[in-house]
């Protein structure tokens, strides 16, 4: 693994209770990270406790904790009660009776939407250049693998880490159906979950600056369509209007289609 971008400071690795002082070493000698609590050093802890891995931003008005977790919480409301195919990323991502493209999601973050298109039938592959954020995918993954209600879901869902440009200009193999984009922008969604991750991950990762290189890449890539998703008044990504749109409460999903999917036979 490469080393975190600390844009922030520091980070080091905590064990939360003394059963995960192992897995937490492990995490640390993995990530480059060093082992122990250095609060007056330090602004992230990666800590690993019982209920697996989660950052913590330390300091003064700290926003909080972010994890992955497909198992519980919303995760969890959204796989039983979100919509099926009826959803806009659904509609977006081109799902039909019959259909169910392969998708790279090659800006996959917490991969929550990955994780709504694999509970609907699609293979995804996720890729994450922030080696935090993978960690915590990573984890989020291998509980969700743990568990009968998700395991098959996850059985679809393969992450990789590294730069989704250079992954995808090199890409091996039969390309992705559709490359699925969601830059780092910022959130105007007024949920506090929201507000609490765009905080926390904004000092580390920035925005997404070669997002118009991303777009590019997914399109010599994808077979038959890239859906970037959007602020709902924002301009199209790198000023490159796609063939339609389709519009949400707080975002908009751009569509650039190359080919039509059709049901395999």
């Amino acid at each position: 693994m490469n080393r975190p971008q600390d844009r922030a400071g520091t980070v080091s690795v905590v064990a939360l209770v003394p059963e995960c002082e192992e897995a937490a070493r492990n995490w640390a000698l993995g990530l480059g990270l060093p082992l122990g609590e250095q609060a007056s050093q330090e602004n992230y802890q990666l800590q690993l406790g019982p209920d697996g891995l989660q950052l913590a931003w330390i300091g003064p008005g700290a926003p909080g904790l972010v994890r992955v977790d497909f198992v519980r919480g919303a995760a969890a409301h959204r796989r039983q009660f979100g919509g099926g195919n009826s959803q806009i990323i659904a509609r977006a991502a081109g799902l039909l009776p019959g259909v169910r493209p392969t998708v790279l999601d090659a800006s996959a973050g917490l991969g929550r939407d990955a994780f709504v298109l694999a509970g609907l039938g699609c293979e995804v592959t996720l890729i994450e250049r922030h080696p935090l954020i993978a960690a915590l995918l990573e984890d989020g993954l291998r509980r969700a693998r743990e568990d009968y209600a998700t395991a098959s879901i996850v059985s679809r869902m393969r992450l990789r880490e590294g730069d989704a440009i250079a992954l995808m200009r090199d890409w091996s193999g039969e390309a992705p159906q559709i490359v699925y984009l969601d830059p780092m922008f910022p959130h105007r969604d007024k949920s506090a979950l929201v507000k609490k991750e765009m905080r926390i991950f904004r000092p580390l990762v920035g925005d997404d600056d070669d997002a118009p290189a991303l777009l590019a890449a997914a399109l010599s890539l994808a077979s038959h369509r890239v859906v970037v998703k959007r602020p709902r008044r924002a301009a199209a990504l790198g000023g490159i209007a796609p063939g339609y749109a389709l519009e949400g409460k707080s975002s908009r999903f751009d569509i650039y289609p190359k080919r039509s999917l059709k049901k395999k036979t």
